[in-house]
């Protein structure tokens, strides 16, 4: 993936104005700002205070055992550690109002923003990193700006990005698919589909009506590690191609229809047996 600045949401961080703590030139705290006072007024706390930056290493240890080997249970417990973790989403300054003199681009001023990256699918991607290390390693001109996971998730979320990348560039790098984003960004456990209770409803009631469907099963599509949920259906016998094709068309378009199992699910593949010998 290549690095492409996105000069969109701040996430609560300001942007394109006079960072002066950051340049070591003191804030002018009994002045005023756009015409207000600052006398009597505080910051709000960040929660990050303490934060050293240091990465946690049995987060990393979970990415790890994922890159090596994406069982569902490596994922769900490298799931529990992201979601209780604290990121660090990198920003950079990227040069706006540039303009031509004498032949040569003139840069006005910069701002800064959110980093997105682009596949090869035209897919993007918001990297997060879990320390300062890590996040050196890729790009040591980045600027880290801790958030929680939910709210790291929602910016993924509002920058366009499906995915979220971890530790970029390190061994254990490993992608968060978007059914993880969704989980991120709402606070909820991640769940591998196949053992969600709110999937195995949404399936049940979307085959519930198919009387040709004698029973139906749900597991993990191949290749493991793929987040796809894989439906064997159980089907009466005596069925054409055409029943069964028209068949998966119905319960696909039903389930498509379902916007909460479309968050909690990657892809879906189904497969047939025959259910009556």
């Amino acid at each position: 993936m290549s690095p492409a600045p996105h000069q969109g949401h701040d996430h609560g961080h300001d942007h394109g104005h006079d960072h002066g703590r950051a340049s070591g030139r003191s804030l002018p705290w009994e002045g005023d700002s756009h015409g207000f006072s600052w006398h009597g007024r505080e910051l709000s706390a960040s929660g990050f205070e303490a934060d050293t930056g240091r990465g946690d290493e049995r987060l990393r240890a979970a990415a790890q055992a994922v890159a090596e080997d994406p069982t569902p249970e490596h994922e769900q417990q490298l799931m529990d550690r992201v979601a209780a973790a604290r990121w660090l989403v990198p920003i950079v300054a990227v040069p706006v109002d540039t303009e031509i003199h004498d032949g040569m681009r003139v840069e006005g001023h910069a701002e800064m923003a959110a980093v997105t990256l682009t596949g090869r699918d035209g897919e993007s991607a918001l990297p997060v990193f879990s320390g300062i290390d890590s996040l050196a390693a890729w790009d040591p001109q980045a600027r880290p700006v801790p958030m929680t996971s939910d709210r790291a998730a929602q910016a993924a979320v509002s920058e366009g990005c499906a995915t979220m990348l971890l530790d970029l560039g390190s061994a254990y790098a490993v992608a968060l698919r978007p059914s993880m984003v969704w989980a991120l960004a709402f606070a909820r456990p991640w769940l591998p589909s196949h053992a969600d209770d709110f999937v195995a409803g949404s399936v049940g009631r979307a085959v519930g009506d198919e009387e040709i469907v004698r029973f139906h099963r749900l597991g993990p599509a191949r290749p493991i590690g793929s987040g796809g949920l894989q439906i064997t259906l159980g089907l009466a016998a005596g069925l054409t191609h055409e029943d069964v094709a028209a068949l998966a068309t119905r319960v696909g378009e039903r389930l498509a229809a379902d916007g909460e199992f479309r968050a909690r699910v990657d892809a879906v593949s189904f497969a047939i047996e025959a259910a009556d010998h």
